[in-house]
């Protein structure tokens, strides 16, 4: 019998919600109350999130403030990504055994082999940025702030420039991994959320998908990425929706963790 994982495409929400909707369906995930769930989601407003050990004052608040940016801290490591036009996902699975029972660089390699798979078959080029613990090149944005101008394990390039961000959080019995796929870009703006002085000269431009293929949509990318997860990991994804208890959790920690600036600015 082939293994069957949910696929939920909730659309666009706020910042909060997003990353209490993420934590509430990898916690259900990790009691066995579900099964692996791939997320597909996007922004409700331009928002700003930053990895769960990552300064905040790396950030203009106050510009953020000014634009209606939204600031939330995820609860993934990782750093800073402006999100607008793009697609995010989420991965929750269990680590107690199985195919994702044997470690951080283990699992991100396999998600970014599903990855690199989707972006394949949506007509793209893709190159995995890191082969093994190590860059395959050097770079003086290595410890950037922003999370596009930096590299880390797993990560997903096209034309040299990475266009796939992702970060994970590890518990003894499972992982959640959340990953921005970037569309369009203004880079502008990207730089302008950060202190000056945060923000390290990378010599490359940040890019988008669409600025190397302008015809792809979010539906044709969302179609790529399920036929890529399905093929890689020999499984079918059946559509869902959050369960209830879901909803009810990720509500109760967005109004206790993820609005609150005790955890948002804690660092």
């Amino acid at each position: 019998m082939v293994n069957a994982w949910r696929m939920i495409d909730t659309g666009a929400d706020d910042a909060a919600f997003n990353m209490a909707l993420d934590e509430a369906i990898a916690i259900h995930v990790r009691e066995e109350h579900d099964l692996p769930t791939l997320r597909i989601y996007s922004w409700s407003q331009r928002s700003v999130s930053i990895g769960s050990l990552q300064r905040s004052a790396d950030l203009r608040i106050g510009y953020c403030r000014d634009k209606g940016i939204a600031v939330v801290r995820r609860p993934t490591g990782g750093r800073a990504v402006l999100h607008g036009d793009e697609l995010t996902y989420s991965f929750s699975v269990q680590t107690r055994k199985g195919l994702f029972s044997h470690g951080l660089l283990d699992s991100y390699n396999k998600i970014s082999t599903a990855l690199v798979s989707a972006l394949l078959k949506a007509g793209l080029s893709p190159q995995s940025i890191m082969r093994g613990r190590h860059a395959t090149s050097g770079s003086r944005c290595l410890h950037s702030p922003l999370c596009f101008r930096s590299v880390s394990y797993g990560e997903i390039a096209v034309n040299g420039m990475k266009v796939i961000g992702s970060a994970q959080k590890r518990w003894k019995d499972g992982l959640l991994q959340q990953g921005s796929i970037l569309l369009s870009v203004d880079e502008g703006e990207v730089c302008d959320v950060f202190q000056p002085d945060a923000v390290e000269i990378s010599g490359r431009s940040l890019i988008g998908l669409k600025q190397v293929m302008p015809e792809l949509s979010h539906d044709h990318l969302k179609r790529a990425i399920r036929n890529a997860f399905e093929e890689t990991f020999q499984i079918t994804l059946v559509n869902s929706l959050p369960t209830q208890g879901e909803r009810t959790l990720a509500h109760d920690l967005e109004r206790i963790k993820y609005r609150a600036d005790t955890w948002t600015f804690r660092r």
